[in-house]
């Protein structure tokens, strides 16, 4: 812990006593994991909902009903975690790395590195450790986002295309 006073105190004495490159440390981990989760959700909700309505019968005339939407942003957030989690594994370790102490060295050296030890260590499928507390937390997320932005869609086009 660093007793910073307030968030403007850490921003000053960071750029202070690391430079200005310190508030973006961490970075690129976290852009590969948003835009991964991303890709995951948006990629497949459309085909999802296709299969969905077509599983509940719904004919989707006026838009799908709310069960459609459900499942298919429950099935999008699958993706998302699916496509996600070695990212955020990355990310988390990287912030979480502390310094060997027989060395004083960092166990990673960046992004590449970690997953490169990750996937030596603990093969393909310790990037998917924790799935499905990974997905319980990613499921809401899309289903929130891609229902509102159902909504939103429906009422500008019944605003606008009347």
């Amino acid at each position: 812990r660093r007793n910073y006073k307030n968030v403007f105190d850490a921003l000053v004495r960071t750029t202070k006593e690391e430079g200005i490159g310190a508030l973006y440390k961490g970075l690129a981990p976290n852009i590969l994991r948003g835009m991964s989760m991303n890709v995951g959700m948006l990629a497949c909700y459309d085909q999802a909902k296709e299969m969905v309505a077509k599983l509940l019968n719904d004919p989707m005339t006026n838009g799908p009903t709310l069960p459609t939407k459900l499942g298919s942003s429950a099935i999008a957030g699958f993706t998302a975690a699916l496509f996600s989690l070695p990212f955020d594994l990355i990310k988390s370790r990287l912030m979480a790395q502390k310094p060997i102490p027989e060395t004083g060295k960092m166990p990673y050296s960046g992004v590449a590195d970690c997953a490169v030890q990750i996937f030596k260590k603990e093969g393909p499928l310790g990037f998917y450790g924790g799935f499905s507390a990974y997905y319980g937390r990613c499921a809401p997320h899309a289903m929130i986002i891609l229902i509102s932005i159902e909504s939103i869609t429906q009422a500008y086009k019944n605003a606008f295309n009347s």
